[in-house]
């Protein structure tokens, strides 16, 4: 046999060896570069979740698990995806604000689409709407709609929509496209207090009417969740807007999220489609939140 033969055989036979080992390892080349190819390689998915908000997540003491409308959702993306679940609980504003260094690969919470939240996350269609609502002290018979909070402290979560809507500064998106919607406030002298969570706002709310605080904006499950476990408030007036809530991804993941945002995109509508999100909205809120209502309702 030539040498030129023996060289041209040994590099077919490092090929065919290179190649086995690519295929042996599942792969590894796409998992390298793309978010979905490394959750499916490692067999689970971190998703970030903050229990401080009941039902759609909290921790349960006694079993040490999370559980909520969220929490379900979630777990069903996972199994769709056919992988495992791990979870991460990073504060609200580190969320929203994009970046999250592979820390976590996708956050179902409950997010409300914006155009500002779009620029650095990508979100799929909304899973389901909210109603942002007003509580008071369970005594108080001085608020009942929206234009009767002018000049009442009223707490919300800084940073979130609530907090914006008084503002007056709310712009919202109707779906994943991130196009922008003016959401008009009719409180025109608000009194606002920030709080790091709702419940935080919630809890200073129930020592009495106006000892701490007037009023509580917030979204109406959250707001449910809280006289469903005997805190001494109550839901009063219309809704203020309806909240197109969706799962988010960041932008500038280390690997490429595309096919991720894709395949998490094409599972929510499965979702949709085949009643598993109204089942679980019913569930824990007992009534059917994923259909689209109008976004600007006060």
């Amino acid at each position: 046999m030539s040498k030129r033969r023996s060289a041209v055989l040994a590099a077919l036979t490092l090929m065919l060896t290179l190649a086995f080992s690519v295929s042996a390892c599942g792969g590894s080349d796409k998992s390298a570069t793309d978010l979905l190819a490394s959750i499916q390689d490692k067999g689970v998915i971190t998703v970030s979740t903050d229990p401080a908000y009941p039902p759609q997540s909290e921790l349960n003491e006694d079993t040490k698990q999370y559980e909520g409308f969220d929490i379900d959702v979630a777990t069903e993306i996972a199994k769709r995806l056919g992988v495992d679940i791990a979870w991460e609980a990073p504060a609200w504003d580190t969320i929203i604000s994009g970046s999250w260094n592979g820390r976590w690969d996708m956050s179902v919470g409950s997010m409300t689409i914006t155009p500002e939240r779009a620029k650095v996350l990508h979100f799929t269609s909304p899973y389901y709407y909210t109603p942002a609502s007003i509580a008071v002290y369970k005594d108080n018979t001085s608020i009942t709609k929206a234009t009767d909070l002018d000049g009442k402290a009223t707490g919300v979560c800084g940073g979130c929509t609530y907090d914006l809507y008084l503002q007056n500064k709310l712009v919202i998106a109707l779906d994943e496209s991130g196009k922008p919607e003016k959401v008009t406030s009719v409180v025109t002298d608000p009194r606002i207090k920030t709080y790091d969570t709702d419940s935080t706002a919630i809890q200073d709310l129930a020592l009495g009417d106006g000892r701490r605080l007037d009023a509580v904006v917030s979204a109406l499950p959250t707001l449910q969740g809280a006289v469903a476990a005997d805190k001494p408030i109550k839901v009063v007036g219309d809704p203020l807007y309806y909240e197109p809530l969706a799962v988010a991804i960041d932008r500038k993941s280390q690997l490429d999220p595309t096919s991720l945002v894709k395949k998490v995109s094409e599972i929510v509508k499965e979702m949709h489609d085949d009643g598993t999100l109204t089942k679980l909205s019913k569930k824990w809120y007992g009534a059917d939140l994923t259909v689209r209502s109008d976004p600007i309702t006060s």
